[in-house]
C-alpha cells in the first residue's frame, strides 16, 4: 500500500477542501457539501451574470475547485477519490450560483462543464434535471478530448482529461465580461471540439488506503492512460524525452482511421499545455515543455501563441504529464489573458489578503428523500416486511464480505474500487435499516436508494440509485406480495440503467448478469403457481443464468463504463459489476430459503 501524507482516507477529501478554503480568501465552503464557491457569489448571482459550475472526483488537484475565481468557476463540486460527486451536492451547488431572476429582471443560467466518464454523465444530469424542474435555467457541456484511444464502437466515447481547463478559462472570462448563456454555450462548445490531449505514465497512483490500481516496472512507461489510472494504449521501454513527446504528439495529430481527432495545418495557432499528473519533478515538466515547443514549431510548422506549464488535472501522486493542444479562433487568445484570480490558474494577479475567513455560506436544503427514513426505530409487522429486511440485510453482509474479491477484478479493467464503493453503500443500508418502513415495499427501496446516493458514489452508486428507484414504480402499482411484481421491478430497474448509463447487453457490464436473471424471473413466474417453493426454484433458475451471464463476460469486448478504454488483451477476469449482481441475487436466495 503506498504511503499518504493524511490523517485518514476517510476525512483526506474535507479536510483537503478546508485547506484550500482556509488558504485562499477568495473561496468559500458551502455548508454541508464538499462544494467550494466564489466568496462573492452573491454579487455575481445579483449583477445577473452566467454562472459556471464544474466538478468531479478528488485526486485530480487543483482541478476542479482551483479553478473557481473571477474570470473562472463560480463553483466546483467534489467527489470522493476517483467517484463522481453525488447528486444532491451537485444540486445544492446550482442553487447556490442560480437565480431565478438576475440584475434587471434576467435569467442568465448555468453552464455546467464535467469530464465524459459515466459516473459524471449520469449524476450531473440528474441534479441538472432536478434544477430545470425547480425552475432553474441550466446547459451542460461534456469534455471528451482523449486521443489515446479509437472511438469507434464505444458508446461511452472519449474520455475527458486536461482540456476541460481551458473549457473553463474561456467560458469564466466570457462570463466575466457579461455574455448570455447561449454565447458562453457556444464558446464552451468550440474549445471542446478544437482540443485534444495524450498522456504517458511513469508510475502509477494509488487511491488513499488502496493499493495501486496497475504496476510499471522500473524501465517501462505506459502511453495514453487515463486519470484514474485506468490502462493505457500501450505500454513500452522507457525512452529519452525528446522521443517520447514526439510519439504524444504524433499520436495526438494522428490522422489513421479511427484516431483523426486533431488535424494540424501549417501555421496553425494553438496553444499548449504541459500538465503535471501529480508526482513529475519541475525540472522535467520544464524539460518537457521545451521539447513540445520545439517539436511543433520545428517539425509540424504550427505556431505556440500561448503555452501553459503545471499541475492542472492531476492523478494523485503519479509521475507523467499529458499534452493538450487547443487550435486558437478568434478573440480565443483574449480570452485566454482575461484576468482571473482562480489559484490553479497560472500568472494570475493575487489577492495579497492576510486575513483568514473561514466563514460558510448557507446550503438552502430540500432533500427529495424527505421521510423514506423515519426518525424512530420500527420492526416489520408483515411478512413481505420480514422477508423483504432479511433479505436486504443478507445482502448488505454479503457485498461487505466481497470487497476485497471485487476490488481485485476491477483492477484489471477500471481503478480498483468497485468493493470498497459497494461496500460503502451496503454500511449505509445498514446504519438505516432499523429506520425503514419494509412493510410499504415501495417506500423502502426509494429509502435504500436515498441510502446508496448518499454513501455509495461514484458510478455504481449512480446506477444502483436509478436501478431502485425506477423498480420501486412497479411496487407502488402492483401487489408487491406477487413475485412477478418483483420481476417486472427488476426490469424496470434494468432500462432505466440502460437509458441512462448508455449500456446495453454484450457491453461488458452488470446488465450481463441482470438481463438473463430478469429474463428468467418474467418467464419462470408468468407460467408458475403462487406457491413459495415454485417461486423459489425459478428465482434459483435465474441466480444460475446471473452466473452464467457473468461468467461470459470474461470473453466479452467492454464497450461501455471505464472498462472500454482498455485494450482487450488485459481484461481477463469477469466484470466486477456483473460478479456483484451475482452475489446480491444469491443473497436473496439464500435469506428466502432460510425464512
Amino acid at each position: 500500500m503506498s504511503k499518504k501524507l493524511v490523517n485518514s482516507p476517510e476525512d483526506a477529501v474535507d479536510e483537503a477542501l478546508a485547506g484550500m478554503v482556509a488558504v485562499h480568501p477568495g473561496l468559500r465552503l458551502l455548508e454541508g457539501h464538499r462544494v467550494v464557491v466564489r466568496a462573492d457569489i452573491a454579487s455575481v448571482v445579483k449583477e445577473g451574470k452566467v454562472t459556471l459550475l464544474s466538478g468531479g472526483g478528488s485526486g485530480h488537484e487543483p482541478a476542479h475547485a482551483g479553478f473557481v475565481g473571477q474570470g473562472m468557476l463560480s463553483a466546483a463540486v467534489a467527489g470522493s477519490v476517483f467517484a463522481s460527486p453525488p447528486p444532491a451536492s451537485i444540486l445544492a451547488a446550482l442553487r447556490a450560483v442560480s437565480s431565478p431572476n438576475g440584475g434587471g429582471g434576467r435569467r442568465p443560467g448555468t453552464l455546467v462543464v464535467f469530464n465524459n466518464y459515466t459516473g459524471d454523465r449520469l449524476n450531473f444530469g440528474i441534479a441538472a434535471e432536478r434544477a430545470k424542474a425547480e425552475g432553474m435555467k441550466v446547459e451542460m457541456v461534456i469534455v471528451a478530448e482523449d486521443t489515446a484511444l479509437p472511438s469507434s464502437g464505444k458508446k461511452a466515447g472519449r474520455r475527458g482529461l486536461c482540456g476541460t481547463i481551458l473549457v473553463h478559462k474561456i467560458a469564466g472570462a466570457l462570463s466575466e465580461q457579461g455574455a448570455t448563456l447561449e454565447e458562453v454555450v457556444k464558446a464552451a462548445e468550440k474549445v471542446a471540439e478544437s482540443v485534444a490531449t495524450m498522456s504517458v505514465s511513469l508510475s502509477p497512483c494509488s487511491v488513499p488506503g488502496h493499493k495501486p490500481s496497475f504496476h510499471l516496472q522500473e524501465d517501462e512507461m505506459e502511453l495514453g492512460l487515463g486519470i484514474h489510472g485506468e490502462a493505457g494504449a500501450q505500454r513500452t521501454k522507457l525512452q529519452p524525452a525528446n522521443k517520447v513527446v514526439a510519439r504524444m504528439l504524433d499520436h495526438l495529430t494522428s490522422q489513421e482511421p479511427g484516431h483523426q481527432y486533431f488535424k494540424p495545418e501549417p501555421g496553425m495557432e494553438v496553444a499548449l499545455v504541459v500538465n503535471n499528473l501529480g508526482g513529475t519533478s519541475n525540472l522535467e515538466l520544464s524539460l518537457v515543455a521545451n521539447a513540445a515547443i520545439r517539436y511543433l514549431v520545428d517539425r509540424m510548422g504550427l505556431k505556440v501563441e500561448r503555452a501553459y506549464v503545471g499541475a492542472f488535472m492531476t492523478s494523485l501522486e503519479m509521475a507523467g504529464v499529458s499534452l493538450t493542444l487547443l487550435k486558437l479562433f478568434p478573440k480565443c487568445q483574449q480570452l485566454l489573458d482575461y484576468l482571473t484570480n482562480a489559484p490553479g490558474w497560472p500568472n494570475t494577479a493575487k489577492d495579497f489578503l492576510v486575513r483568514c475567513d473561514t466563514s460558510k455560506v448557507p446550503s438552502s436544503e430540500r432533500e427529495s428523500g424527505d421521510g423514506l427514513v423515519q426518525e424512530t426505530k420500527t420492526d416489520p409487522k408483515s411478512a413481505i416486511g420480514v422477508a423483504l429486511r432479511g433479505c436486504v440485510e443478507r445482502v448488505c453482509g454479503v457485498l461487505c464480505d466481497a470487497e476485497g474479491e471485487l476490488n481485485a477484478l476491477d483492477r484489471g479493467g477500471g481503478d480498483g474500487d468497485c468493493g470498497s464503493t459497494l461496500k460503502a453503500g451496503a454500511q449505509g443500508i445498514k446504519q438505516a435499516v432499523p429506520f425503514i418502513d419494509w412493510d410499504t415495499p415501495h417506500k423502502a427501496l426509494l429509502a435504500i436508494a436515498g441510502c446508496v446516493e448518499r454513501d455509495m458514489g461514484g458510478t455504481s452508486g449512480a446506477l444502483y440509485t436509478l436501478f431502485l428507484t425506477a423498480g420501486s414504480k412497479c411496487l407502488l402499482a402492483s401487489d408487491p406480495s406477487n413475485p412477478l411484481c418483483w420481476a417486472k421491478a427488476l426490469q424496470e430497474g434494468m432500462e432505466a440503467i440502460m437509458k441512462y448509463g448508455k449500456a446495453s447487453v454484450g457491453d461488458r457490464t452488470m446488465l450481463d448478469a441482470l438481463s438473463p436473471a430478469t429474463d428468467e424471473l418474467l418467464k419462470g413466474l408468468a407460467v408458475s403457481s403462487s406457491s413459495k417453493a415454485e417461486a423459489i426454484a425459478v428465482l434459483k433458475r435465474a441466480v444460475e443464468a446471473a452466473e452464467l451471464g457473468a461468467k461470459r463476460t470474461i470473453s466479452m469486448q467492454a464497450s461501455a463504463g471505464r472498462a472500454s478504454n482498455v485494450n482487450a488483451s488485459q481484461l481477463t477476469q469477469r466484470d466486477p459489476g456483473a460478479h456483484a449482481v451475482c452475489l446480491w441475487l444469491r443473497a436473496v436466495l439464500d435469506s428466502l430459503i432460510e425464512n
